[in-house]
């Protein structure tokens, strides 16, 4: 980085290994961090390895494993790391307007780094490998966004524009659930008119009913 000269990626020179080797603490933790997410991207997680980590992180396997005894140790922090929060949301003044807005936050999340190396592990991991994401996946990234589609519902039903009775958690599952389905069936970003349709085919009737 920083060089004129181009590597292949995941190369290591002698100066890149020079200058991995001189970071110390958060500095390299994080770099090495990020190369895992990055080898989640391209490889996903049967691709993932130890020194494909090091290599991309400029740094030597011993660095990785004096933090991280395994493979999925290292994953699961960095799926901690760096699979942005949702923000809470300001009240638009609408079910559609809090909806919208809500669905675009959502959908850069699912298409950071973060999202894309997460989306790699349960796209590849069998059950019993899934099993020791489960604290991750669930803690920081499925309850906080069910946390906040509920707060919308109750804001929604204290504006009015949201059916009281509407409730569940398999109704706050429908949004995310969705998105998910349609970028994997689709094979392609999910764009604005896609966030659009959902809010307005799916859940603005969900929520409202008649």
């Amino acid at each position: 980085m920083g060089s004129s000269r181009r590597t292949a990626p995941g190369a290591c020179t002698e100066t890149g290994r020079s200058q991995g080797m001189r970071r110390r603490g958060d500095v390299l933790e994080r770099a090495i961090l990020d190369a895992a997410l990055e080898q989640l991207g391209v490889a996903g997680w049967k691709g993932l390895t130890i020194e494909g980590v090091a290599a991309r992180a400029q740094t030597g396997k011993a660095a990785v494993y004096r933090r991280w005894a395994s493979k999925s140790e290292l994953v699961q922090d960095a799926l901690r790391a760096g699979v942005p929060p949702l923000e809470t949301q300001p009240d638009r003044g609408s079910l559609r307007a809090d909806l919208t807005e809500f669905c675009r936050a959502l959908r850069d999340r699912m298409y950071s780094s973060g999202g894309q190396a997460l989306r790699a592990v349960l796209d590849e991991c069998d059950r019993e490998q899934a099993e020791q994401f489960h604290e991750v996946i669930i803690g920081q990234i499925i309850d906080p966004g069910k946390e906040l589609i509920a707060e919308l519902l109750r804001r929604g039903v204290e504006r009015g524009d949201v059916r009281p009775e509407v409730n569940g958690d398999l109704v706050l599952d429908v949004l995310p659930a969705m998105m998910m389905y349609r970028h994997k069936t689709t094979g392609r970003d999910l764009s604005d008119k896609d966030m659009d349709e959902l809010v307005d085919q799916v859940m603005v009737p969900l929520l409202q009913g008649q």
